[in-house]
């Protein structure tokens, strides 16, 4: 049950726990800092009028350059976190 836990989902996408883990983090940090841009954009829409919209472009294209990487490509699900 561990190694599902904590081993199996990194290592199929030819990460180690730590990797993983770090690129979690950013991203998830990204994705909250984005979030509270649209929390405060909705109360003063002339503020970060484009930062999700860029936070969501430029998290995608990251996701896809890894999996275009990756050992086997076909392989790489459709999300990656």
């Amino acid at each position: 049950m561990l190694r599902r836990l904590f081993h199996d989902h990194p290592k199929s996408l030819g990460m180690s726990w730590t990797q993983h883990g770090a690129g979690a983090l950013l991203i998830g940090a990204r994705m909250v800092g984005s979030g509270l841009a649209c929390i405060v954009h909705a109360a003063v829409p002339g503020l970060f009028t484009e930062t999700a919209g860029r936070t969501v472009t430029s998290l995608h294209n990251q996701m896809m350059k890894r999996k275009s990487g990756a050992a086997d490509p076909a392989a790489w699900p459709d999300y990656e976190i």
